[in-house]
């Protein structure tokens, strides 16, 4: 992980908080797993394991500037394209923006908080004693930017609408505990659970809601180009496919005065400029075209900032400290794939990577080696397993790698060739092991099939990093190529393990 990408923020998801750092200032933390087994009134604000902490007649969020003033323009780059204005659904590329702006939940998260959430569509929620079900109150002033009410029928038929196999399977994965929806009456819906779990009542506080008059009857795995009526406080104006897709806030909004809405979302319009080539977005940035480059490539952030405007202060570059969970870059090995069943193939292909030359070479020496999918956070892993961890993995250990037990996870180090020389030799012993042996000079199994792949790309500023780990692979007889596609094809792909 770079570490200039630990002081700004990385992946889709934190491009996502970016946005939302931009309309309403905020940050995100980790989580502890306790469940609260009580009530809670009107005003109501819920939390994992702690106290909320903003009382039930807060006024806004202390992130926030709650006379912040209203109107200009915020313009955003996005890099690939899009085809789409339904967020939900497998089909085509929908377009940025469209669930923080439009669509609302039943609450809303604090993000100065690990994962606190306060009524927002909702004005109450009642957690059943035994945390087996959550009944929210639908707030009676909540409305669609058509004018008609949100009601608890809405709820239900978003709900049941995510859950069904038309929309996209992430929801039923995600909402794999929640036993089903029912209307209590016009103003509530109980949401069953089929076990008790720390934090169900705060996910599904989460759930998108739209207006059933407006999709009802519809076809909604292929509804991608008609404007879902929404709640939330922006919506649609202007939907150039490809391009450019606008948003406009709405005048009369209804909860633009709500103690968790207050002070945000304060532009006009906010404006998604889409590119193809990331370093055709840096030059439109720097020709005024849109207003924050949020940059992930050490390359250009080490050579490319330069310039008069950058001299005088037209533009500030900053990096921007945090202390969220970095995410994690590297390459994605789909284990669907009989090639890559093996774990002593993948740590052989592990050996493979020299990161130590890419970081010199390639990175600026602004990377630092990423030994967590939760890195630069409170959740990352260190040491052994202990306490709580150890007991929850004792009665697998004999399904689980000895060396868990035994000694901390380290990722490969080179710090020179001769080094790397010694993973290489690491990883020929690995393959050997599992059946791969290199024959005239290719690495091949028992059935003879040489051991062959093809990495996936979607931006070509990735093939001067891929080209060095593609050669160290060729050296253990791998035949290994790459190839960068369009993103609507990666994603694609990406979406049906086609890689």
């Amino acid at each position: 992980m770079p570490r200039f990408l630990q002081k700004t923020l990385t992946t889709d998801r934190r491009r996502r908080q970016f946005l939302q750092h931009l309309l309403a200032t905020g940050g995100l933390a980790a989580s502890a797993l306790l469940l609260p087994r009580v009530a809670i009134a009107e005003g109501f604000a819920q939390a994992l394991g702690y106290s909320p902490k903003y009382p039930a007649d807060f006024k806004a969020f202390n992130y926030v500037n709650p006379d912040a003033p209203k109107g200009g323009q915020l313009a955003l780059s996005v890099f690939g394209s899009f085809d789409s204005l339904n967020p939900f659904v497998l089909k085509g590329m929908a377009g940025a923006g469209l669930n923080d702006l439009c669509f609302e939940s039943l609450t809303a998260r604090a993000w100065d908080e690990p994962f606190s959430s306060y009524g927002l569509l909702a004005d109450r929620a009642d957690l059943a004693a035994d945390g087996q079900s959550i009944t929210f109150r639908i707030n009676a002033k909540a409305r669609f930017y058509d004018g008609s009410p949100v009601t608890a029928a809405d709820v239900l038929f978003s709900f049941t609408t995510l859950m069904s196999p038309q929309a996209h399977p992430r929801y039923r994965i995600y909402w794999a505990d929640i036993a089903g929806a029912e209307l209590v009456d016009a103003a509530h819906i109980r949401f069953n659970f089929k076990r008790v779990n720390p934090e169900l009542h705060l996910i599904i506080g989460e759930l998108p809601v739209f207006s059933q008059k407006a999709v009802a009857g519809r076809d909604f795995a292929n509804l991608s180009r008609d404007a879902f009526v929404t709640s939330g406080p922006y919506r649609v104006a202007k939907a150039d496919y490809g391009n450019t897709l606008s948003y406009a806030r709405h005048a009369d909004y209804w909860a633009r005065d709500l103690d968790v809405r207050r002070g945000q979302f304060n532009f006009d319009r906010v404006i998604f400029k889409y590119y193809k080539d990331e370093t055709v977005s840096l030059e439109a940035f720097k020709a005024g075209e849109f207003d924050v480059f949020y940059e992930t490539n050490s390359k250009r952030w080490a050579r490319d900032y330069t310039g008069a405007a950058f001299a005088d202060g037209r533009i500030i570059r900053r990096e921007i400290a945090h202390h969220n969970n970095a995410g994690m870059q590297g390459f994605g090995m789909n284990t669907r794939r009989a090639l890559f069943a093996d774990v002593r193939v993948r740590r052989a292909l592990d050996l493979a990577l020299d990161f130590g030359w890419s970081n010199t070479h390639l990175f600026y020496g602004q990377y630092t080696r990423c030994d967590s999918y939760f890195s630069n956070s409170e959740l990352a892993c260190s040491g052994l397993p202990q306490g709580a961890e150890l007991a929850l993995l004792e009665p697998y250990r004999a399904q689980l790698p000895q060396a868990l037990f035994s000694q901390p996870y380290q990722v490969p180090v080179a710090n020179n060739p001769a080094e790397q020389r010694v993973n290489l030799l690491a990883a020929r012993d690995l393959l050997s092991e599992a059946g791969w042996t290199v024959r005239d000079g290719v690495l091949k199994n028992a059935q003879n099939a040489p051991f062959a792949f093809e990495i996936m790309l979607a931006q070509r500023g990735f093939e001067r990093i891929v080209a060095p780990y593609v050669y160290n692979l060729k050296r253990l007889g791998m035949d290994v190529s790459y190839r960068t596609i369009d993103v609507s094809l990666y994603q694609r792909r990406m979406d049906h393990f086609d890689f």
